[in-house]
């Protein structure tokens, strides 16, 4: 899904945004003080470099927010439903529900100032947040303050991946970008992934402090995400135009390897007319907008947040132990497979059609939880697969910096249908909800095949205007 395809040449007159680009001397300096050998080894070391700063500690931190975010049905099956009485009426939905409104509206002012206020300041100061209402919501006394914790939570965790995304982004070529960010995705869901297990663990010291279990949740983790954000303020990168780990000598071929590339090695100015120029743009609604009300992303985020394993299982007969332990073995098979099928993205919406029909429509409760790894494991590796299609295909940092905003806060969209087409009152099979995510991964495909063919036009185009006599250059061509 996001091979690149390189263009035979330099880039000249205007890029995809329909900016000028500006292409460096490729390189010069160090070309002509090491040979081709020494070349490709002095820039493994540094991309190796690179991605042991980066892509740790930026999916351990977003390990934190998936656990954050999605504890809340452990915690309801862990007691929480009971003291709270959250099984009256739709007050479950209404409480999963309102953590996305702030999400959805907050992701493109927070991309959009990220730089303005330095990606350790903003990005630390949303983990120490969002730790902070976590633990707050171990002492909630009803469903209303719970309510309103969790409208904060998502307000401070709104710019988080965006900004992870954005950033990630801006360090590597095109055709590098889909395998880290499917390493970083694979270290936050493998983290994530035993976050039941963990959970469980801590739902065992009911009564201690004079707490119930699900308190003790909150609790842990939520003091484990504030002491992780106070200590993220020193390690998260910064764009590597400004970044401190790097040497100048470095710094510039870093620099000069992403303008051969795509020619946006320096940021732009951000403006108000910028963002709307940008966000008039049909391809960045292409890539989420899968009907006139749903978007691309979104339709895979309904597979991510619709399915609480946990619930599920618990409606497959197993009982809360086992439900919580069950949970986890999926998102570890999960974590494996995006990064080994990084490589035929293509493939996942499929994979995720097969596992859910498993699950929605098979009896045996063996192979309904079989299906669960194979849904689990599509809907994973579609993220970076997406992530990456949408960016390479998108040249200078306002741009990027809105794109991913847009595609990921109407991502959020799909948490709040989640939230209302698996319901309560269609457990234990679920089935309106397997029935709409299916339909949805269908979808999926559909427009992932329409602006593939779009791409394979314009490139076609690019190619036959080209004038090699002349000029020498094609202008920069679509990742297909």
């Amino acid at each position: 899904m996001a091979s690149a395809t390189k263009s035979t040449g330099s880039h000249s007159g205007e890029d995809m945004t329909g900016k000028p680009s500006s292409v460096s001397a490729s390189n010069s300096d160090i070309e002509g003080a090491l040979s081709v050998g020494e070349k490709a080894a002095f820039e493994r070391r540094i991309l190796r470099r690179i991605d042991l700063r980066m892509l740790p500690i930026l999916g351990l931190l977003y390990s934190l927010a998936l656990i954050d975010r999605t504890n809340l049905g452990v915690a309801r099956i862990a007691g929480m439903g009971e003291d709270l009485e959250l099984s009256v009426g739709s007050r479950y939905s209404l409480v999963s529900c309102v953590y996305f409104v702030p999400y959805i509206l907050l992701e493109l002012p927070s991309n959009v100032l990220l730089r303005f206020f330095g990606t350790r300041n903003l990005l630390s100061f949303c983990v120490v947040a969002w730790g902070a209402v976590q633990l707050a919501m171990a002492f909630v006394p009803n469903w209303q303050y719970l309510a309103l914790c969790r409208v904060l939570l998502g307000a401070f965790e709104a710019g988080f991946f965006p900004a992870l995304v954005f950033i990630i982004t801006t360090w590597y070529r095109r055709h590098e970008v889909q395998k880290r960010l499917a390493a970083f995705y694979l270290i936050s869901i493998l983290t994530g992934g035993f976050s039941a297990i963990a959970a469980y663990g801590f739902s065992q010291m009911r009564g201690i402090g004079g707490l119930n279990g699900w308190s003790w949740i909150f609790v842990i983790e939520g003091a484990v995400t504030f002491l992780f954000g106070l200590a993220a303020w020193t390690l998260l990168p910064e764009f590597p135009d400004n970044n401190k780990f790097l040497t100048s000598e470095e710094t510039k071929f870093v620099l000069e390897r992403i303008e051969e590339d795509r020619g946006d090695s320096r940021p732009d100015e951000i403006t108000i007319w910028k963002v709307m120029r940008h966000l008039s743009d049909f391809k960045l609604w292409i890539y989420g907008t899968p009907s006139s009300s749903l978007l691309l992303v979104l339709l895979i985020l309904v597979v991510e947040t619709g399915s609480s394993f946990t619930i599920i299982l618990s409606g497959m007969g197993w009982n809360l132990e086992h439900a919580l332990l069950l949970s986890a073995p999926p998102y570890v098979f999960a974590a494996f497979s995006v990064f080994v099928f990084a490589y035929a993205s293509d493939h996942f919406p499929i994979l995720t059609l097969v596992g859910f029909c498993i699950t929605g429509f098979v009896h045996e409760p063996r192979w309904r939880y079989f299906g669960l790894f194979l849904g689990n494991a599509g809907s994973a590796g579609c993220i970076p697969g997406i992530l990456a299609y949408s960016s390479n295909n998108i040249v200078s940092h306002s741009k990027r910096a809105v794109s991913t905003a847009i595609i990921i806060s109407f991502g959020g969209l799909g948490g709040i249908i989640a939230t209302t087409i698996f319901r309560q009152k269609d457990f234990p099979r679920y089935i309106p909800g397997i029935i709409a995510t299916i339909l949805c991964q269908v979808l999926l495909l559909v427009l992932l095949a329409v602006l593939t063919l779009h791409f394979w036009y314009q490139n076609k185009a690019k190619r036959k205007a080209a004038q090699p006599g002349i000029t020498g250059r094609i202008d920069l061509l679509y990742t297909l």
